[in-house]
């Protein structure tokens, strides 16, 4: 039994599928199915039953899942702590981060990190900021580099780096736009295209509506902002987005009582190990412009 054919279990075990691991561990399905093997022969016993397309633990698969993720952390934490006292900015730095900041924000970092340290391999999963908090808290990224939660976190250490203004808009020829100054209760009367209840960047919008004991209609819900901004420009409601997006295709709303933003930044747990690669990017994203 080795660390390899641990991370195909867990793999396997989270995504419910062999071939949905082998991409997030970049091998070939085969490649999986054979650590599988190897691991069930190692301990005696089969520890998934494949029934059609479905992969489910058996018995032994559910008692050995707590335990493989408690030694693959502590290994993988064991790794950083010894390759600090080396000095070397090299290894893999897993890092997650929502499609938007990935898009407007990381990639002037990204292109002076991996200049510099050409011997790191970066891992960027482009997930929910919500998602990568969870990642983090489970010790499966290193990094979140997300939209900070509007309320403290405690379990989590939480770095700002960026602030972001978050606009009211609409297409340009939404009756909105007719009116030059707008109320928040002008907008809940209207259908707004918003992220999922489940996002930090809904709960600020729902937070300022919910002070002013007011309700919003969100038929349309996506976590694609580009989507939102998209559907928003053809007429389909308004929405608020990060003021970076505004352009030609929609049209910011004049509203009284807002002045909303979010925070942008950096998230990973205080428990762990940090290596030297996420010191190094974080000393990059802490002098990045705001």
């Amino acid at each position: 039994m080795d660390i390899a054919e641990l991370q195909a279990f867990l793999a396997v075990a989270e995504s419910g599928s062999f071939s949905r691991a082998a991409l997030q561990l970049h091998l070939t399905q085969p490649a999986v199915s054979k650590r599988i093997r190897q691991l069930e022969s190692d301990l005696h016993s089969q520890l998934f039953d494949r029934i059609g397309r479905q992969v489910l633990l058996t018995e032994s698969g559910r008692e050995l899942l707590p335990r493989a993720r408690r030694i693959v952390l502590e290994l993988e934490d064991m790794r950083r702590a010894l390759s600090r006292l080396s000095g070397e900015v090299e290894g893999t730095l897993k890092i997650g981060t929502s499609h938007h900041i990935g898009l407007h924000r990381l990639p002037p970092v990204l292109k002076i990190f991996s200049r510099r340290y050409p011997q790191v391999k970066l891992d960027i999963r482009f997930i929910d900021s919500e998602m990568a908090f969870d990642l983090v808290m489970q010790g499966k990224l290193e990094l979140g580099i997300v939209t900070l939660p509007p309320e403290p976190v405690t379990s989590l250490e939480t770095r700002a780096v960026w602030r972001d203004p978050l606009a009211f808009m609409a297409a340009a020829d939404h009756p909105l736009t007719r009116v030059e100054q707008l109320a928040l209760a002008d907008l809940a009367a209207c259908p707004a295209i918003l992220p999922s209840m489940s996002t930090f960047t809904r709960r600020i919008v729902e937070g300022l509506f919910s002070e002013h004991r007011l309700q919003i209609e969100v038929p349309i819900s996506t976590n694609y902002l580009e989507t939102i901004k998209m559907m928003t420009s053809i007429g389909l409601g308004w929405t608020v987005l990060p003021a970076t997006m505004l352009d030609a295709e929609v049209k910011p709303l004049p509203v009284n009582q807002a002045a909303l933003s979010r925070e942008l930044g950096i998230v990973y747990h205080p428990g762990h190990s940090l290596s030297n690669a996420a010191k190094a990017i974080l000393q990059l994203l802490e002098a990045a412009p705001a």
